[in-house]
């Protein structure tokens, strides 16, 4: 007998998949900034891959010394020198010494999300890293 004559019916697999924060750079001190740079924030590298985030990646950043919240994407500044360097038209969202959360964002199978921790970094004075937890 066919398929057709048991009238079979295959459902099709649905992986739902969820968007979560993947990293976040907490408390991070702008260092300097660069109006006529082409655009994009700049961060140690060493604080990138603790955190795990690549160069070119997207980013949402939030200030939290006024309130701004922008998208940009990530280049990797001196490993070790505690770079967060505003660039370009953000250059205009926040000044030096002004403490910005940096998050990014993956997409993750739903069956996996209830056990996901995202990977966070707190960030002290000169952009030392406090605490760190996550994956």
């Amino acid at each position: 007998m066919g398929c057709a004559a048991l009238h079979c019916f295959i459902a099709p697999v649905v992986f739902m998949q969820v968007h979560l924060l993947k990293s976040k750079i907490h408390r991070a001190q702008v260092t300097d900034s660069s109006l006529d740079y082409e655009g994009s924030l700049t961060i140690a590298l060493d604080l990138m891959e603790k955190a795990g985030l690549l160069p070119y990646e997207r980013v949402l950043c939030s200030n939290l010394a006024n309130g701004e919240r922008f998208e940009t994407y990530l280049i990797p500044g001196e490993r070790g020198s505690g770079a967060i360097v505003l660039n370009g038209a953000t250059a205009h969202l926040g000044k030096v010494g002004d403490r910005l959360t940096i998050m990014s964002y993956t997409f993750i199978d739903e069956a996996l999300a209830k056990k996901w921790e995202p990977r966070v970094l707190v960030l002290g004075g000169k952009n030392v890293i406090k605490q760190q937890r996550g994956n």
